[in-house]
């Protein structure tokens, strides 16, 4: 094991080296942390890969997947090398996001500190001026479909959440030890949640530090949520519900397809068929146990010819 790392850093590629090059360049810059990034290229349509072989220093780790294993299934393959490697604190983040080596320094010592804490993140932040908040935390996905903490509770500057945004995440070797790597079921979307669910019944408290900041470009993978991103929004949902809430799942998933038609019809009525009739397919593999990628099957009935690239998207 590699005791000279302060923490491993899992960076996720998908048609969208500049992006990662730039992320790898701002860590490279750091003075005071000791840094091994992974770089995992999900199997990119571009020239992704072959610009990151050229370009990345070798002290870079660079996996390359053979197939798009999704946000759950490129991560593991980064945890799995970092694993393996060191257990050293592990931080999750995307490519087109961002955090300062000082507030990563301050989440780290919270994790140090708090020997409950399994998962800690930073309130995030639009990259765009005003900079608005984009999560300060993120409540149960069974129970609501906004799920987004925007305000930080008044006077407490360290405090519980249900799950971290899987955008910049920190956590504990040990509690991915303990409780399991992403569940690749969901591909992409509510598999931090998942995870975060499973680390916090056996103990580890999932905690969000209110003075340390991120900031997350959205536009960068705008793209993807007219069809895609909203297919796996709903569908992962479903596997949630199943997987954590029993027979009151019933209830739960009954409740959401009733709003997931009448979403469905709503964007049809707008004239949006594409994002409807994703819409529908997210209903039906929901109810129908339909799990892992489907993009092909997704752009498919939605009429869309080809993937955008995105950043860290399916």
């Amino acid at each position: 094991m590699n005791d000279e790392i302060d923490v491993s850093v899992v960076v996720l590629n998908w048609n969208a080296a500049e992006d990662t090059l730039r992320c790898a360049r701002s860590l490279s810059g750091w003075q005071r942390l000791r840094v091994r990034l992974y770089v995992v290229d999900n199997a990119s349509q571009d020239d992704s890969l072959a610009r990151l072989r050229a370009e990345l220093p070798p002290s870079i780790c660079l996996i390359a997947n053979a197939t798009n294993l999704g946000f759950a299934g490129g991560v593991n393959s980064g945890i799995r090398a970092a694993l393996t490697e060191s257990d050293a604190p592990l931080l999750l983040l995307n490519n087109d996001a961002a955090i300062a080596e000082a507030d990563l320094q301050r989440l780290l010592t919270l994790l140090h500190d708090e020997p409950s804490v399994g998962i800690v993140g930073p309130v995030v932040y639009h990259a765009a001026p005003p900079h608005a908040v984009i999560s300060a935390g993120n409540r149960s996905p069974a129970l609501l479909l906004n799920t987004l903490i925007t305000h930080a509770p008044p006077g407490a500057p360290v405090y519980d959440v249900d799950y971290i945004s899987g955008s910049v995440a920190l956590i504990r070797a040990e509690a991915l030890n303990r409780a399991g790597w992403l569940d690749e079921d969901y591909f992409f979307h509510t598999e931090v949640a998942d995870f975060c669910r499973r680390a916090r019944r056996l103990g580890w408290r999932c905690v969000v530090d209110a003075q340390a900041r991120a900031y997350h470009d959205l536009a960068r993978s705008a793209p993807l949520r007219g069809t895609l991103y909203i297919y796996y929004l709903i569908r992962n949902r479903f596997i949630y519900i199943r997987k954590f809430y029993g027979w009151t799942g019933w209830l739960i998933g009954a409740l959401w397809a009733v709003y997931v038609l009448l979403l469905a019809a709503k964007l049809a009525v707008q004239g949006n068929a594409p994002a409807s009739r994703a819409v529908i397919m997210a209903l039906m593999d929901g109810l129908g146990g339909r799990w892992g990628g489907q993009n092909a099957r997704v752009l498919a009935a939605s009429g869309v010819q080809a993937a955008p690239a995105g950043q860290d998207g399916p």
